[in-house]
């Protein structure tokens, strides 16, 4: 007797601990653990958790969604594959958003932050949510989203008076009028955040960005699409809370600079199509910048030199590879305190001399030298060694995120395969959670593949283009990657086989992206990974256009694809180009 009720109070206890504590437990993956414990536990997460990412919204249904968390206050919800975002994917492939707000507007009623990236979205959906959520959202963002219009943003500047945040970046939103942002600006005190930077929105009026400065007093970070930059001193004259502005552009030339006086908060900036003239706007605070984003920047190689050394608290870069070697190297000396820097391919390659656009290992290598605090590295590079590879494995310690991109522009690479690079580095960096690596046929071999799958022991997503040399290398690396969730291939050279047996061997793996493999005559192979709830699309090869490095549009042959995912919601059917392999009855766990 003693036992039972000594069993029943240590139950009990168990209860009311984990109760308090579970609030506390914000790592997705830990929250995975605790729910798949037993029956309570699973219980507990489902009432306590605050916030969910669904991956590709595919894999489950809004349904499912809600008799699980009925009190969620931040959903964020992804629809196209990453490919769409480079013109690979069908623009009809889907990714719609309806059903999924239609069941927010009737049954999530503590939800307050929604963000929905690479969805498609209707002016009627916005104008459901401004109806039914206007008076609690307090962050909306459509990231990378279309199909609706400024009409649709007049519902959510009218309706939704405590957004804290409205974020549009990348949109491609249909403009009717500017009358969105005066709704915005006349109904809203609490705004933080307004972000519709790299948007086609031009009719917005500088009297309304004053508006909402002079409104709301907490107003502390704004991107916008090209705006004159001296029709806005009167904002910045106004916004003095302001730390982040992005966006606007110098179509005119004042007389004198000292006119355009920036906030004195400001410590993240970029500046659209900003050279050299302007400087003397950046330079009396560039000491205290802490973000640089000089992707639309006219700046050469002299000028990136000029900047940076003078801004020592950087902590985050974008630029473009114009930055050059040199301009790495003066990086890697003048900012110590660096943790993320992206190096995008530059929009005009021709003829830059080896100073001016080609980032090679010479500025790796004094890049992982200098910035030991560096976190997160996306980098397009023109020559790439082994021993470059090796020195980030062996400086970048604190490396979470690691992209690189081997561009087809220099025919003679100096140091190829990469494989003991690339086992270097991943040995090295143990905190790494993101891999992509993007070389050329002969740039990684079967055995450096492998080296791949045995050292990306905490990788979760990876990339991998043109690697490997035969359906053996696959098979090595599938023996490895332990944690790896979603895997996403281009160019390779793998048969369907070999693909269905490497998804079989990666045990955590719930999706899986291939453009270019080796096709059998009807897809049958694929059904070697047929297995419960796991979904398979084969999209068939395509015509179809894509900008080139000066933003024309050329016709291409995009090669068929393979998108493979869990999914408690079974096949869909709202792409008809699509032939989907029907998935078994069971169960997988997709929300994280």
């Amino acid at each position: 007797m003693e036992d039972r009720s000594l069993n029943r109070m240590n139950s009990g206890m168990s209860d009311v601990v984990l109760g308090c504590v579970m609030p506390y437990i914000h790592d997705p993956k830990d929250r995975d653990a605790v729910s798949l414990v037993c029956k309570r536990w699973y219980e507990l997460d489902a009432l306590t958790r605050k916030h969910v990412t669904i991956a590709l919204c595919y894999t489950t249904s809004p349904d499912r969604l809600r008799r699980r968390f009925r009190h969620l206050e931040s959903l964020k919800l992804k629809g196209k594959p990453r490919a769409a975002m480079f013109n690979l994917i069908p623009e009809d492939w889907g990714g719609y958003v309806t059903p999924w707000v239609r069941e927010i507007a009737e049954s999530f009623n503590c939800l307050k932050s929604l963000h929905f990236r690479r969805m498609i979205v209707r002016d009627s959906d916005l104008e459901l949510l401004a109806r039914t959520r206007g008076r609690v959202l307090l962050a909306l963002k459509l990231d990378k989203c279309s199909g609706f219009s400024t009409d649709g943003l007049l519902h959510i500047g009218r309706s939704c008076k405590n957004l804290k945040t409205l974020f549009l970046e990348e949109s491609f939103i249909a403009e009717n009028d500017g009358d969105w942002l005066h709704e915005l600006a006349l109904n809203n005190t609490v705004l933080e955040t307004l972000n519709f930077y790299m948007t086609d929105l031009a009719q917005v009026r500088y009297e309304d960005l004053e508006l909402i400065a002079r409104n709301c007093r907490s107003l502390i970070s704004v991107k916008i699409s090209d705006r004159e930059i001296l029709d806005l001193l009167g904002f910045f004259r106004i916004a003095t809370a302001l730390e982040e502005f992005c966006g606007g552009s110098f179509n005119e030339q004042p007389e004198n600079y000292s006119v355009v006086s920036l906030p004195p908060k400001l410590c993240r900036l970029g500046l659209s199509y900003m050279g050299k003239n302007e400087f003397p706007i950046v330079f009396p605070f560039a000491s205290q910048l802490k973000k640089l984003d000089l992707l639309y920047a006219l700046l050469d190689t002299d000028d990136h030199c000029m900047l940076i050394q003078r801004c020592p608290s950087l902590e985050v870069l974008e630029t473009r590879n114009v930055i050059g070697d040199r301009g790495l190297e003066v990086l890697a000396q003048s900012c110590k305190r660096l943790k993320r820097l992206r190096i995008e391919r530059g929009a005009d390659e021709q003829g830059m001399d080896d100073e001016q656009g080609l980032v090679s290992q010479r500025g790796l290598i004094a890049l992982a030298q200098g910035c030991l605090e560096l976190e997160y590295l996306a980098v397009y590079v023109s020559d790439i060694t082994n021993a470059s590879l090796e020195y980030i494995g062996s400086y970048s310690k604190n490396l979470c995120d690691f992209r690189l991109v081997l561009l087809d522009r220099e025919e003679r690479i100096s140091d190829l395969p990469l494989d003991d690079g690339v086992r270097a580095l991943l040995r090295g960096c143990e905190k790494l959670r993101r891999f992509a690596f993007y070389v050329r046929p002969g740039g990684l071999t079967d055995l450096g593949l492998s080296y791949i799958g045995k050292y990306s022991q905490n990788v979760r997503w990876m990339l991998l283009g043109s690697v490997g040399e035969s359906d053996a290398g696959l098979l090595e690396f599938a023996k490895g990657c332990p944690s790896l969730q979603k895997l996403e291939m281009r160019g390779c050279i793998f048969s369907e086989r070999a693909l269905a047996d490497a998804v079989l061997q990666l045990t955590s793996l719930r999706y899986l992206w291939v453009q270019g493999y080796r096709a059998s005559s009807n897809g049958s192979d694929l059904m070697a990974m047929a297995r419960p709830f796991w979904n398979i699309e084969l999209i068939p090869a395509r015509r179809g256009g894509v900008p080139n490095a000066v933003g024309e549009t050329v016709i291409v042959e995009h090669p068929a694809h393979i998108l493979a995912y869990y999914s408690l919601a079974g096949p869909r059917t709202d792409f008809p180009n699509a032939n989907t392999v029907i998935p078994l009855d069971a169960e997988a766990f997709v929300t994280a």
